[in-house]
Order: structure tokens, then C-alpha cells, then sequence
């Protein structure tokens, strides 16, 4: 089971940058890191990023169970998918879930964010896909992301948004922001005439080196 040192600083420190980058506006998106006990530290629901502190973070069991919260702090209305992903993957020590712009077309339109650029395999494992569609806040749309982060760091939500996962916040929210990057090249190549995909055994090869780092992240 993977855990994450420092996991609360990293967490905040994981939401305030995501914010700066405009990754999520006000209080949407959550953050969480595994503890080395196996609780979860995750970010609360309704509060601003500008306005976070250490103590607004709210520590829960695997259960989803409250173990320490601030008085009017409640865990993110996202935790299902945080858990069901932590669940699914003992190899991971941080899930993020953002609403990136050019991404979040990509999940409105329920379209797959093709490994069109060498670093995306290496870092993502592949295509991200597309999860069926799920109500937020109910426990399918974990378990669909599940299903579609099946050897990737990373998912898109339909009609929602994106899910990363990775060792630590910070590489969680690196995986994010490549995404988001990827997704604006991939509509403008389309406006070009449509991204020439990378030969299959090249990306074959980077997704085996993201097999790699994420087993000795």
C-alpha cells in the first residue's frame, strides 16, 4: 500500500497550485493522499482554495468513516470516487479530481484524449478514456472511473471532468496539467487536419516505462 510523507502539506500544497494553474475555479475539484496508516486526508466540501487551511482538510477511514474534521468541515462530496479509486489501486497515493477546460470538452463530448505526444504515454500510460456516465456524488462514478483508469494515471469523467491519480499529490497534478495540455494540442491538430498518431510500438514501449514508474515511483 502506498502512502504519501507529509500527506495534509501535501495536499494543500497540491490544491493551492492547482488553482493557480486554473485547473479548478472556487471550490470545485478535491484532493486527497493516503496516510501510512491507510486513512485518507482529503480536502473539505465548499471551501474556497484561496481561503484553505491545514486544519479545513478532514481525515477519513477506507470506509469513508469521518475520523477528524473541523467543526463545519465535511469531506469532499467526491470522496466515493477517491476511495474506490485507492480501493482498486494499492500502487497509488493520490487522487485528484479537476475540471480543466479543455479536458472537460473532451469528457462532455465523451471522446478518448489520444497519445498523440511522446511524453503523454509515458506519463498517462496511454489514451485517457472516457468513463460511462454517472450522477456526481453516487458511488458508479468511482466505480466506473475505476474501470477506465485500468492501467492509466488518468480518466476523464463524462460530462464531468478528470480524474488523476499517481504516487503523491504533486505527480497527480503533474499528470493533470499534461492532460489539460494534451487536450488543447489535440483540438488544435484537428482544426489542422487531425493528429497523425505515434506509431503503436513506440507507444507501446513509453506506456511499458509508465508501467515502470509507477511501480518504483
Amino acid at each position: 500500500m502506498r502512502s504519501v510523507d507529509n500527506p495534509e502539506t501535501a495536499v494543500l500544497d497540491a490544491a493551492r497550485d492547482m488553482l493557480r494553474r486554473g485547473l479548478v475555479e472556487g471550490t470545485a475539484g478535491n484532493i486527497s493522499a493516503r496516510r501510512a496508516d491507510g486513512s485518507i486526508v482529503i480536502t473539505p466540501s465548499s471551501v474556497d482554495y484561496r481561503d484553505m487551511r491545514l486544519d479545513d482538510l478532514v481525515l477519513v477511514s477506507p470506509n469513508g468513516a469521518v475520523l477528524r474534521a473541523a467543526q463545519d468541515r465535511f469531506p469532499s462530496s467526491e470522496m466515493q470516487l477517491h476511495l474506490s479509486c485507492y480501493r482498486a489501486f494499492d500502487d497509488i497515493g493520490s487522487v485528484i479530481h479537476s475540471h480543466p477546460v479543455w479536458a472537460t470538452m473532451f469528457a462532455v463530448a465523451r471522446q478518448p484524449i489520444p497519445a498523440c505526444v511522446d511524453e503523454f504515454a509515458v506519463y498517462c500510460g496511454g489514451d485517457v478514456r472516457c468513463a460511462e456516465y454517472a450522477a456526481s456524488g453516487t458511488p458508479d462514478v468511482g466505480l466506473n472511473a475505476v474501470r477506465a483508469l485500468d492501467g492509466r494515471a488518468a480518466a476523464l469523467i463524462a460530462n464531468h471532468g478528470l480524474v488523476a491519480v499517481g504516487p503523491r499529490p504533486d505527480k497527480a497534478l503533474h499528470v493533470t496539467a499534461l492532460v489539460e495540455r494534451t487536450a488543447q494540442i489535440v483540438w488544435g491538430a484537428r482544426a489542422l487536419g487531425g493528429p497523425v498518431p505515434i506509431p503503436e510500438d513506440v507507444n507501446g514501449n513509453f506506456a511499458a516505462v509508465y508501467g515502470y514508474l509507477r511501480t518504483n515511483a
